[in-house]
């Protein structure tokens, strides 16, 4: 542990490219690290307070106001965990206040227009590499907005605050594979909850 955060602490804010691309992978996909060092809640929770801070001022860089202050909204995991479809990358699932129903988007719910969701991600290696990750947003539109996407925008920041791609904006075809990926859950509005054992309960 202490290796990851020393290694770590003097990273560049970048974004990783320390894997091949998955074969799995949509060829504007995430890039996915083979074989991501692992760690314990605890430890995932002591990278991330060291990280935070440093990465939100990051994805601030591309100016995009409405996840200016992300994180101060909901947190609904109790600590990073492993996402697979997020190219191996420890994930943080926050939600603003419009959200609210978000725990109970398998039973029926449907996110109003203005709720936004915001994916902070760092990169840990099997050689103790730390590195901040890219900032994955969801934003219901108004209905009818963007009906090939559900009427959901999809942004992806790098950490040093460039914008990787905006479903409804520069780099489009950058996101493709985002909403390809959450039509595995049109009935549940596209969404994603958090994997059983990361929940907060609420």
């Amino acid at each position: 542990m202490g290796a990851v955060l020393t290694a770590g602490l003097g990273a560049a804010i970048i974004f990783a490219l320390t894997g091949p691309v998955d074969s799995s992978s949509h060829m504007m996909g995430h890039i996915t690290i083979e074989t991501p060092g692992q760690l314990t809640s605890d430890e995932a929770n002591e990278v991330y307070a060291e990280l935070a801070g440093r990465m939100a001022s990051g994805y601030a860089g591309a100016g995009f106001d409405i996840v200016r202050d992300y994180q101060g909204w909901k947190l609904y995991n109790t600590s990073p965990y492993l996402s697979a479809t997020h190219g191996n990358r420890y994930v943080n699932n926050y939600a603003n206040a419009r959200a609210m129903d978000y725990p109970r988007v398998g039973e029926g719910a449907v996110m109003p227009e203005g709720a936004v969701f915001a994916k902070d991600s760092f990169t840990v290696t099997d050689d103790d590499k730390l590195l901040p990750a890219p900032l994955f947003v969801m934003e219901k539109l108004a209905a009818g907005t963007s009906p090939d996407t559900g009427d959901w925008r999809y942004v992806s920041i790098l950490p040093d605050g460039t914008l990787f791609g905006d479903s409804e904006g520069a780099g489009a075809d950058r996101t493709t594979f985002c909403h390809e990926c959450h039509v595995a859950v049109a009935e549940d509005d596209y969404l994603f909850y958090v994997p059983e054992g990361f929940r907060t309960g609420e």
